[in-house]
């Protein structure tokens, strides 16, 4: 992939929480300090225009890969550059709010991420003041009444508050104030897990068509893969912090390499009734404050061997895809 491809590029990603007891119960109790790493060694790139999707059991560290991206939470270790400008380069301030402006977020929960005293009109016209993108507030009120068309709602919605609408209006809302300042980059924490599921639907073909329309670039958080496989172009498969598998969404779907995403998959019912064969993998995501040695997936992986237990596996390219697993390596998956 060349450097004009690439809008967003992660390199060694790593975020480590301390996860300890107060220091006088560490002292009575006589525990050591406790830390959890949440990622761990995490690169990709995501290119313009293209739906890039991270799934994965809850607590593989999606959410967290995605408040890092954005800049809620800083990374331990790692860099984040949008078109090749490191986020973390403070002697950059110009170019990096001129950055901060592309790029925007739609949170899990609707209901949550709207401030409940604020009228609508307030809350998608707030990155427009923040960033100054509108003369007066003439201008500004018109702008977002024609945000609140793009996403389906009336412009006279902008005088009533959040409680007023339903959980897909209110999503609808947050899209709006996510386009209001004009972003090349959105990144979507699971927009849709907290709808209807007859409304997830309508908010999820509103993205595709805003993207379309905007020429927007997402990076897609979601456990559901029936809705990254309408969504992606790429995915990357998280366990326990780590990208297992990077995989162009088609054949991911069709051939996917690591026993993790197999299971994934597996577990998504067969509609179209094609009698392939499923393997089953029993357990649970080990503790993350404790992973196992070497491969953290091997106590579930049925084709694990004595490598497996020791040695942490690198990413390794195969046909435009990056698989971390020494089974695939070896041949042994085959």
């Amino acid at each position: 992939m060349t450097d004009t491809q690439a809008l967003v590029a992660v390199s060694e990603l790593s975020r480590t929480f301390d996860v300890s007891k107060p220091w006088l119960n560490r002292i009575i109790e006589r525990e050591t300090t406790k830390y959890l790493r949440a990622v761990d060694d995490l690169s990709f790139v995501i290119r313009k225009g293209e739906t890039f999707a991270l799934v994965g059991e809850s607590g593989s560290g999606k959410s967290t890969v995605a408040k890092i991206v954005v800049g809620l939470l800083p990374p331990t270790t790692g860099h984040i550059l949008i078109e090749g400008v490191d986020l973390a380069d403070v002697s950059r301030v110009a170019e990096l709010r001129k950055i901060r402006r592309r790029i925007q977020m739609i949170f899990q929960d609707p209901f949550a991420s709207l401030n409940p005293r604020w009228r609508v009109q307030k809350i998608v016209a707030e990155p427009i003041r923040a960033f100054g993108l509108e003369a007066d507030d003439a201008a500004t009120t018109r702008r977002v009444g024609e945000l609140l068309s793009v996403v389906g709602l009336d412009p006279r919605d902008g005088f009533k508050f959040p409680h007023e609408f339903s959980g897909g209006q209110r999503q609808r809302i947050c899209i709006a104030r996510a386009l209001a300042s004009k972003p090349d980059f959105i990144v979507c924490d699971e927009p849709t897990s907290a709808l209807d599921v007859s409304v997830q639907a309508q908010i999820l073909n509103l993205m595709k068509d805003l993207q379309d329309e905007f020429g927007l670039t997402y990076l897609f958080i979601s456990h559901d893969l029936s809705v990254v496989r309408h969504m992606a172009n790429r995915i990357g498969v998280m366990y326990l912090g780590r990208v297992v598998e990077i995989a162009e969404a088609k054949m991911l779907f069709k051939a996917p390499k690591h026993p993790y995403t197999r299971m994934l998959l597996d577990a998504v019912p067969d509609l179209e009734m094609t009698g392939r064969a499923h393997q089953q993998i029993e357990g649970e995501v080990p503790n993350p404050i404790s992973p196992p040695a070497g491969c953290t997936f091997h106590p579930r992986c049925p084709f694990a061997n004595e490598r497996c237990r020791t040695e942490i596996p690198a990413a390794i390219e195969r046909a435009d895809s990056l698989i971390a697993c020494h089974g695939v390596e070896e041949g042994r998956l085959d």
